[in-house]
């Protein structure tokens, strides 16, 4: 029996609960993990509150996706990992099926990679989703390359960090925007060339002003909704407006027609279309370790919590005023 989060209900924070629950052993093409540090994300959020691209399937249910700890046990047919291996788990299965928010999880091995040597359990839960997704949306699907403007909204969230590092790893220009100037100085530190403060600024005109009318060739946006309508204006002709999530939780229109159908590209993107495709795998996590050896990536971790605190860190998460990743760390 191991500890675990679960939750009967939805709702906010206070429905989470620790509870013994057995994990069994892992099944073909699975692995069991101890579970030393669990990455938060806003996905797991969601999910709780029933607000989540996947509805919850049946309660009690699990949360999680993105872990670091040590391998205890491999299914059948799992090749290329072994017991006591330092690996992270990265978001590539449906909490539906799975869930790391526990001492010990069994996971899809296709969801593993292994942990490199210069990243302890909290870097290791704090890195890959960030990173990943910046990488398989920007690199992989856009080809985002030197000169490119990348615009950036929820700047400080983990991934528009990880974001900004990506953009400099490959020559091109990280405009940050946030919606007051409380984190203007932390933005301008990590790397952004320019902030933007939404509640004070007019994004369209501060972003052509600095592309010199040209517009950025990327928009890598988080919110979502009605303002998509503004961040359509500043992609460049043959540009593309990646919306990969939707903290707004408005309606979001499709700006296309209002703006006199432009070369606009806008798709949705998740974290899913890298992760569970092993050859895009492959690829980020080459990218994104050969950063991490190179001293260009690295996590960034706002504050750490106790897996009893779980609650209190969805809370906090909630509240938005992180800058990087909230990781909870599992006693054993």
């Amino acid at each position: 029996m191991v500890r675990t989060v679960r939750f009967h209900e939805l709702g906010g924070p206070d429905v989470l609960r620790i509870e013994d629950v057995e994990t069994g052993a892992p099944g073909p093409g699975e692995v069991l993990i101890r579970v030393d540090a669990i990455g938060v994300n806003r996905a797991e959020v969601l999910f709780r509150g029933g607000h989540y691209i996947q509805p919850v399937r049946e309660f009690p249910a699990r949360l999680g996706t993105e872990a670091a700890g040590v391998i205890e046990a491999v299914g059948a047919d799992v090749t290329g990992f072994g017991t006591g291996e330092p690996v992270s788990v990265v978001p590539a299965f449906s909490m539906n099926d799975y869930g790391v928010y526990a001492e010990r999880a069994i996971v899809p091995a296709a969801a593993v990679v292994h942990r490199p040597e210069e990243l302890d359990a909290i870097g290791g839960a704090a890195v890959w989703m960030p990173y990943l997704t910046a990488y398989g949306a920007l690199v992989e699907v856009g080809g985002m390359r030197a000169g490119d403007t990348v615009v950036l909204t929820a700047a400080s969230s983990s991934v528009g960090l990880a974001a900004i590092r990506l953009a400099h790893r490959v020559g091109a220009v990280p405009i940050a925007t946030t919606r007051t100037g409380a984190k203007k100085d932390a933005l301008l530190k990590a790397g952004a060339a320019d902030v933007i403060v939404t509640a004070e600024e007019d994004i369209v005109e501060r972003v052509l002003g600095l592309t010199r009318g040209r517009g950025a060739e990327f928009v890598f946006d988080a919110v979502a909704g009605p303002g998509v309508l503004d961040l359509a204006k500043v992609v460049a002709p043959g540009g593309t407006l990646f919306e990969y999530g939707a903290v707004s939780g408005e309606e979001t229109p499709y700006p296309g027609f209002a703006l006199g159908m432009p070369a606009l590209n806008m798709r949705t993107y998740t974290v899913h279309e890298t992760t569970t495709d092993p050859e895009r795998l492959r690829r980020a996590a080459a990218f994104v370790s050969s950063g991490l050896r190179s001293g260009v990536f690295e996590p960034v971790v706002d504050r750490v919590f106790d897996l009893d605190d779980i609650a209190e860190a969805h809370r906090y998460m909630e509240a938005g005023a992180q800058v990087g990743k909230i990781v909870v760390t599992v006693g054993h």
